[in-house]
């Protein structure tokens, strides 16, 4: 009976060592690749590797053929609705009453200020630096519009 207790005894601790050793050798290599067990690399090498995720681009709004402002349609489709149609990164979706009567209570100039600066996720002029502020202003107009 001592000698099945001392052999149970030998087979569990041998058990034991074995799997020990295999968390301590293959686990670490099979993190290798997914990230978990970065050795070096350098910043550039991460955005690099991020770009394909972490890269938008916004595309300009099409002049008006006459050279007058673009009216606030016109802006919103080209510009703003590629965060505020679907509520990306926060942007209260475009006509959603609930969400846009804080911020039009406000008032203008202030969403104006917001669109024109920044605000949150959203960068200045929504991307597109080359907006007057007539435009900016047309824009928060007919957002506001679909709104209310």
């Amino acid at each position: 009976m001592a000698e099945k207790r001392n052999s149970s005894r030998v087979i569990l601790t041998i058990t034991i060592v074995i799997a020990i050793v295999l968390i301590v050798v293959i686990w670490p290599l099979s993190m290798i690749g997914k990230g978990s067990v970065a050795k070096g690399g350098s910043d550039d090498e991460v955005y690099v590797r991020i770009l394909p995720v972490a890269k938008i681009e916004y595309e300009k709004a099409p002049a008006a053929a006459d050279g007058q402002p673009r009216d606030g349609a016109t802006v919103y489709q080209s510009v703003c609705m590629a965060c505020h149609g679907t509520g990306v990164a926060g942007a209260p979706k475009a006509g959603d009453k609930a969400a846009w009567a804080p911020r039009i209570a406000t008032g203008t100039d202030a969403l104006v200020a917001s669109a024109t600066n920044g605000k949150g996720a959203m960068p200045p002029k929504g991307g597109n630096a080359s907006l007057t502020d007539d435009e900016i202003k047309a824009a928060v107009a007919h957002l506001v519009g679909l709104a209310q």
